[in-house]
């Protein structure tokens, strides 16, 4: 009894195990497979791999980054998930060669000699004929036109008959087999370029990410790779005439540091764009110094061509701002100050406000560009502008984001145009909270004049909006900042109303002093709301306040407000520049615009969001070069399974198999009696026309006659 109870468990267990590789080796699971590599293929190059994570918060937000991080989705290609998979895919493709392999083989080098004459007739492509000859006689001629036509063939003694039996396109299996063990070298090559070995030393040798800042070289050994790492794909950030041995590995929490048997040392970077300000090329000069020999060679990285030295390939991935040194002007834009001062920074780092009065802040630089080229066929036309037609209130209403805009605007043609360097910044309070700032160092030429573009986001997700500030007559932002000043300053807002009430009621009858006070204390009320004394100032507070008149009078008292306001500020400039022992600006065209554009952008100014204006005065440009270094040895690997991959699938599309049985015997009057059949893997329209064109030749054969001839 127990020996039966035995023998139906190993039977159990045999069925479970002929079950289980039935399913990995099928093809509906191989397909699936495939499927899922195909769709985190899609996921790794949709969303960008090894990047920091903290492009990724901004990118997507703190919950959706803790969900696609748990998945993986950041370094796709090296998910223990997406390894299972290969590992799988693997299997399925290595047990079905084992499988069918032998069988293919064996059946290329049989002749299926084993065939019966009434077989042959059931053959949908078949013809059958006599000739006035022996057996043999035909045997042998058949078996020469056989030949002929590109068969191999032999003749097989049947006893009562003989059999040719022919076939070609034998290879054609041969294409599978190539392909199916492509799939499995390809997969394996995949696997050893993998970061299997880098997590290998995580588990077993103790290696940890770094996820501090300091000096690389002072960095712990825990934390860097050997030069004998077997597979590893990191990169190097290298300025003008510095040099670095070392490649840095990105990690889920960190970094790993993986040490280079050379030194690579960056002579000098190049850089050349196409008219539309896109990099056209570039490329690394660069001096080599190996640490074993101490030899130094020479040589020029490009894109798509490499450095390879000592089985590493250094590539030219990017380009960055290797440290340019920068000298700006800063310019309060709150309060009544208007003192300018002097700041200088360098890209990557730091530098406080020395002022007491913002003593809180510190800038972090963190872009320099030496030019930026921007589409310009609109003429730079402001995207502030409205439809005349509407109201004045509901044109305020629009709020700020209509009223601030990108400094990139759209338009059906195209004029590329070279504005000039532009720096990037962050400003970052006591509370560690941060605004990024965008500032042009020349101004910008557009319809209404010229003006300074001064950019500014809350988070790195969002575009830039631009405050546009007017040039002046030295192509400075002086004027305006006077302006901005007297707007502030209580007493040179009511000489402004006083200058702009004798200036519009000249006169010294009592009624006219009467109107005349009244109008000054109205244009004082006007630029004290404008200048944000009572609520938020611009023209928000100016569209709240005009919200208390009756809606039928709104518009009436609108265009009145603007008239007195627009002549206000022009008298408060004069006022301002007077205090300050200038001569009073001339009233002209040039001086209109200015003053209009000057109006827009204090409106604009009280959403700035920073104490201050920085504007870059000078600078000197430094280039650094991000060079890839990897260590690849699935390489060669990869290059051959995609070699067999190619000629699998040619050998599938277009070596066709194609197999030939002629039975030959004689009939009662002693004549040879030939049958032939005719078969393929894939039933086509060539194979019609071949056939077609078989049959005719042996009809020839033996001098057949077509009523000799059957199908």
């Amino acid at each position: 009894m127990e020996t039966t109870t035995s023998g139906l468990q190993l039977k159990t267990q045999r069925r479970w195990l002929a079950d289980l590789v039935e399913l990995l080796s099928s093809m509906r699971f191989a397909i699936s497979l495939l499927t899922l590599i195909s769709i985190a293929s899609v996921i790794g190059t949709v969303l960008k791999q090894n990047e920091p994570m903290t492009n990724y918060v901004n990118q997507f937000g703190p919950f959706w980054f803790e969900v696609f991080g748990k998945l993986g989705l950041y370094a796709v290609y090296s998910t223990w998930w997406f390894l299972l998979i290969m590992a799988f895919l693997v299997v399925s493709t290595s047990l079905c060669i084992a499988r069918n392999a032998p069988k293919m083989l064996k059946d290329m080098r049989s002749w299926r000699e084993n065939v019966r004459e009434q077989s042959l007739r059931n053959f949908h492509h078949k013809a059958e004929w006599q000739a006035p000859m022996a057996p043999a006689e035909l045997v042998s001629q058949l078996l020469a036109r056989v030949h002929a036509n590109g068969y191999k063939a032999r003749v097989v003694d049947k006893g009562e008959a003989m059999l040719i039996t022919a076939k070609q396109g034998a290879a054609n299996k041969w294409g599978y087999i190539f392909a199916h063990s492509a799939i499995v070298i390809i997969c394996v090559g995949g696997l050893l370029d993998s970061d299997l070995p880098i997590r290998y030393q995580e588990w077993m040798h103790g290696k940890t990410p770094f996820g501090g800042t300091g000096v690389i070289a002072q960095i712990p050994a825990k934390h860097r790779l050997s030069q004998s790492n077997p597979s590893f794909r990191g990169n190097t950030f290298i300025p003008e005439g510095a040099s670095s041995n070392t490649a840095i590995l990105p990690r889920a929490k960190g970094v790993l540091i993986q040490d280079l048997p050379f030194t690579l040392q960056l002579d000098k970077f190049i850089i050349d764009y196409y008219s539309t300000g896109m990099p056209k090329l570039f490329a690394s000069e660069v001096t080599v110094i190996d640490h074993d020999t101490g030899k130094r060679f020479s040589t020029v990285i490009k894109v798509n061509q490499p450095l390879i030295h000592k089985g590493m390939a250094v590539y030219q991935s990017s380009f960055d701002d290797g440290g340019s040194k920068l000298k700006l002007a800063g310019y309060p834009m709150n309060g009544s100050g208007n003192k300018r001062f002097e700041l200088a920074g360098e890209v990557g780092g730091t530098t406080p406000l020395a002022a007491a009065q913002y003593a809180d802040y510190t800038v972090e630089w963190s872009g320099f560009r030496p030019f930026n080229v921007e589409n310009m066929a609109n003429n730079g036309q402001d995207v502030r502008a409205v439809n005349p037609a509407q109201s004045f209130n509901q044109r305020l209403s629009t709020g700020l984001d209509k009223q601030l805009g990108s400094a990139a605007r759209g338009a059906d043609g195209k004029a590329f145009k070279n504005i000039g360097p532009s720096v990037q910044y962050k400003l970052r309070d006591k509370t560690g909270q941060a605004r990024e700032f965008h500032n042009y160092m020349l101004p910008v030429e557009t319809e209404g004049g010229d003006v300074f573009l001064a950019g500014l986001r809350e988070s790195p997700s969002e575009p830039f909006r631009y405050l546009r500030i007017p040039a002046d007559e030295n192509a400075s932002v002086a004027e305006w900042m006077r302006l901005r000043a007297a707007l502030m300053t209580p007493e040179l807002r009511q000489q402004a109303a006083q200058r702009y009430a004798e200036r519009a009621l000249p006169g010294k009858e009592a009624s006219t002093a009467k109107l005349r006070e009244q109008l000054q204390a109205s244009a004082q009320r006007g630029l004290a709301i404008f200048a944000g004394a009572e609520e938020e100032g611009g023209y928000v507070a100016v569209s709240r306040f005009l919200q208390k008149v009756p809606a039928d009078q709104q518009e009436k008292a609108a265009d009145i407000f603007m008239k007195i306001l627009n002549g206000t500020l022009w008298d408060l400039w004069q006022a301002a520049r007077a205090s300050d022992g200038l001569k009073a600006a001339e009233a002209n065209e040039k001086n209109a615009r200015f003053m209009q554009l000057a109006a827009n952008a204090l409106a604009d100014s009280f959403a700035y969001g920073a104490p201050v204006y920085l504007q870059l005065q000078e600078f000197t440009e430094v280039k650094a070069s991000v060079l890839q270094v990897t260590r690849s040895p699935g390489q060669k690997v990869v290059y051959l399974g995609c070699l067999l991959l190619v000629l699998g699938i040619f050998a599938m599309l277009y070596i066709r198999e194609r197999r030939v049985w002629i039975w030959v015997k004689s009939n009662p009057s002693g004549n040879a009696q030939a049958l032939m059949a005719m078969s393929s893997q894939r039933k086509t329209l060539d194979f019609e026309k071949e056939f077609e064109a078989f049959r005719q030749q042996m009809l020839q054969t033996g001098s057949a006659s077509p009523e000799n001839l059957s199908r």
